[in-house]
C-alpha cells in the first residue's frame, strides 16, 4: 500500500480540476496545467477532493499510485502558490544581468553566456542571486539547474553558480596537500 497514494487532495476554492480524455486539467484564473494520467491508476473527484486507486495489484500500479498522486498535488500548490529556486553566483567579476526575458551570465568565459528561459519559467536577478519562478514544479528545477551547469561552483575557491543554501566541498590546496609530507 502506498502512504502517499492514500491520502486524498483538497482542491481549493479557486482551482477546478477535470479530467479530459487521459488528462488531468487543473485552471485557475489564468494558470492551466495538464498532467497525464498513468496506467493502471483510477481518478476520482468527489466533493473538492481528487482520489487515486490502483486498478491491479502489480508492482507497477503501485509504484504509479503514488507518483501521480504527487504530481497532481505538486500542480496544485503550482497553481496556487507557484515554485522558486535561488542561485547564487560567487567568483570575482562573475555576475548576471537580464537583456529582455533573457539571462546574461558573465561568469570567466571569454564572452557572455545567454540563456533564454523556457515558456512558463521567469528568470530575474538582483545583485549575485538569480530567482527562478514558475507554476510547473519539474520546469523550474530543470531550468535551475540548466542555469547552475553553465559554471558549476568549483571545489578549490568555491567559484561558480550555486544553489542558494548549497554546501560546496572545498578540497586543500597545493600548499596545504604538500606540508604533509
Amino acid at each position: 500500500m502506498s502512504k502517499i497514494g492514500k491520502k486524498p487532495i483538497i482542491i481549493p476554492d479557486n482551482v477546478s480540476v477535470e479530467i479530459n480524455g487521459g488528462f488531468l486539467e487543473l485552471k485557475s484564473g489564468d494558470n492551466i496545467l495538464k498532467i497525464k494520467t498513468l496506467p493502471f491508476i483510477k481518478t476520482e473527484i468527489k466533493d473538492k477532493t481528487v482520489l487515486f486507486s490502483p486498478e491491479s495489484n502489480s508492482k507497477q500500479a503501485v509504484a504509479n499510485w503514488g507518483t501521480i498522486r504527487a504530481l497532481v498535488n505538486n500542480a496544485i500548490i503550482g497553481i496556487t502558490s507557484g515554485f522558486q529556486k535561488k542561485l547564487e553566483i560567487e567568483g570575482i567579476g562573475y555576475r548576471a544581468s537580464m537583456e529582455g526575458n533573457n539571462l546574461v551570465l558573465n561568469v570567466g568565459y571569454s564572452h557572455p553566456v545567454k540563456f533564454i528561459p523556457p515558456e512558463g519559467v521567469k528568470v530575474s536577478v538582483d545583485k549575485n542571486v538569480i530567482t527562478v519562478s514558475g507554476i510547473d514544479k519539474a520546469l523550474v528545477g530543470e531550468t535551475a539547474a540548466k542555469i547552475r551547469a553553465i559554471k558549476k561552483p568549483e571545489p578549490y575557491k568555491g567559484k561558480g553558480i550555486k544553489y542558494q543554501g548549497e554546501i560546496i566541498r572545498r578540497k586543500a590546496g597545493k600548499k596545504v596537500a604538500g606540508a604533509t609530507k
